[in-house]
């Protein structure tokens, strides 16, 4: 045997007890946290660790589809959490293409500050993030929360959740429509108040915050029974319990936006469904969805004729709007607001079909879209001579009518019982991080979820930019601790609900201002107008 070959045999003889010196004890940057299912190992970054692929429930596949979410089993051996788990089956949020995602996706992410003890030995607040995407779309990795956690010092879980029909399908023998998203979610809260401490988290001070179909989840969980005492404050960004669009707003065949329908609807919608996928035999309904492949389900039409959230049962008794009308929703203090040119998005990406080319197509479209009364008064209010194009003014309008003044008045009807604080977005050069064009005849401007890159990790920001992201990390961190969005040197946040102040966001030594929210969106026009919705079922 030559010298190289006995070395060799040396080298591989000596390698396992080599490995079990090396692995005698977790590296410094694998952190290692014991949780209640089990130990997971995850990544430490120098100022922050980060725990991904964490499950918090049993993969709802097979007899488990459209079942509430069960414990996940305790697990042998250390949970590798270096590396994000599956998403959720979903469609695109923007632009075409088939489902992608698996239904094996009930996993969240912590990030925490490197070093479990906060100061003085308390635990730090956390902030859970439930991520939007019109319930069809969206996971809880795409944000990267670490700017939130080293610069705030708070432990940020974000979350998946079921999407589409496999998170808000109903049916008559599912008893209804259980609302298998909001189970999830609830799940993922549950998942903290057992786990938070082992993080270094306070599991008495939870914040649950959310962008679009995350912020209706929140307004969800304000209003719901079943989530009472799970978190301690609220987050409300882009999507309100009012939140709503006027029909033929965007294309000629749509109706009006609703995100929360009666329950019987979503299940006279799941038992047609379930008759044209040739599950009709009564009693055997369900086993024969459940034997589906998600493909077969994971089609447009039903993912985006299940994305919305069903009222009128244990979950959400009342239209969540009208609950907070009536006060019943958990006393927590809530800060809530939108982008100054929410609809702008949307409207872009059906302008190639249905443009507006001029003035008589801008006033066309407030004649589809509301009575002649209303039409007349909103072309006064919004001429569309005071705008750079026809396609500005009616995303404006639709702006104030779906977004601005309906957060507002939900602000009124919380203010009355309990600390609001609203705030508007207002940086027009925020960065495009969405990869969609904007049309020449209208530049996105601060757009529906255009606030993330500011909170999150998303895309790169200017100077100024980074600035005012310090500013709104600094709100909301301070938020989560006190209930107050109170930052150092930062300009103060005055109460809302009950009064028409909010804090405009943008750059700049005088971007972070108070502002008059209703009398710059018309929001009197809107209440006297366009106040609730008109059914179209």
């Amino acid at each position: 045997m030559s010298d190289f070959r006995r070395f060799l045999r040396r080298w591989a003889l000596l390698l396992p007890a080599v490995s079990l010196l090396l692995g005698a004890a977790p590296a410094a940057d694998r952190p290692v946290v014991d949780t209640d299912r089990g130990p997971v190992r995850g990544l430490g970054h120098g100022a922050y660790d980060t725990f991904e692929g964490i499950p918090f429930a049993a993969p709802p596949t097979g007899p488990l589809r459209w079942r509430l979410p069960e414990p996940v089993p305790r697990w042998e051996g250390v949970h590798d959490a270096g590396a994000p788990g599956s998403r959720c089956v979903q469609l695109l949020a923007v632009g075409a293409g088939g489902p992608t995602g698996s239904e094996d996706c009930l996993y969240l992410n912590v990030t925490a500050p490197a070093g479990r003890a906060a100061a003085g030995g308390r635990g730090r607040p956390v902030m859970v993030w439930f991520h939007g995407g019109g319930f069809f779309s969206g996971s809880g990795d795409v944000y990267r929360p670490e700017r939130l956690a080293t610069q705030g010092g708070v432990v940020v879980v974000t979350v998946n959740y079921r999407l589409g029909v496999f998170g808000l399908f109903g049916h008559p023998e599912l008893g209804g429509a259980p609302g298998f998203a909001l189970a999830d979610q609830r799940a993922a809260l549950l998942w903290v108040r057992a786990n938070a401490a082992r993080f270094g988290g306070d599991p008495g001070d939870v914040t649950v915050f959310g962008e679009s179909a995350g912020a209706l989840s929140v307004c969800a969980h304000l209003t719901s029974p079943a989530s009472a005492g799970l978190f301690h404050r609220a987050i409300v960004q882009s999507g309100s319990c009012s939140t709503t669009a006027p029909p033929r707003s965007l294309l000629p065949g749509l109706g009006t936006y609703e995100p929360f329908v009666p329950e019987r609807r979503t299940v006279e919608d799941g038992a047609l469904a379930a008759a044209r996928l040739g599950c009709d035999r009564p009693g055997g309904v369900l086993d024969c969805l459940r034997a589906l492949d998600p493909a077969v389900l994971a089609t447009p039409e039903l993912m985006q004729r299940f994305s919305l959230v069903a009222y009128g049962n244990s979950v959400l008794p009342m239209e969540p709007r009208r609950a907070l009308e009536a006060g019943r929703f958990h006393r927590v203090p809530v800060v809530q607001g939108t982008d100054q040119d929410e609809m702008r998005l949307f409207l872009a990406q059906t302008l190639a079909v249905y443009p507006i080319p001029d003035g008589a197509a801008y006033r066309a479209r407030l004649l589809r879209s509301f009575d002649a009364p209303t039409a007349r008064a909103v072309e006064a209010a919004y001429p569309v001579s005071a705008f750079a194009t026809p396609a500005v003014a009616w995303a404006t309008v639709l702006t104030d009518a779906s977004f601005a003044c309906p957060t507002l008045r939900d602000g009124a009807a919380l203010g009355r019982h309990v600390p609001v604080y609203a705030y508007r977005f207002s940086d027009r050069g925020a960065p495009n991080f969405t990869g969609q064009p904007e049309p020449p005849d209208l530049p996105y401007g601060a757009a529906h979820g255009f606030e993330l890159p500011y909170l999150f990790t998303i895309a790169p920001l200017t100077g100024p930019q980074r600035r005012l992201a310090d500013r709104m990390t600094g709100y909301w961190t301070g938020f989560a601790r006190t209930g107050v969005p109170a930052a150092p040197g930062a300009p103060r946040w005055p109460r809302g609900g009950t009064s028409a102040s909010a804090l405009s966001l943008a750059p700049g030594a005088d971007g972070i201002r108070t502002v008059d929210a209703r009398a710059e969106h018309h929001c009197a026009l809107w209440d006297a107008r366009w106040p609730g919705v008109t059914r179209t079922r």
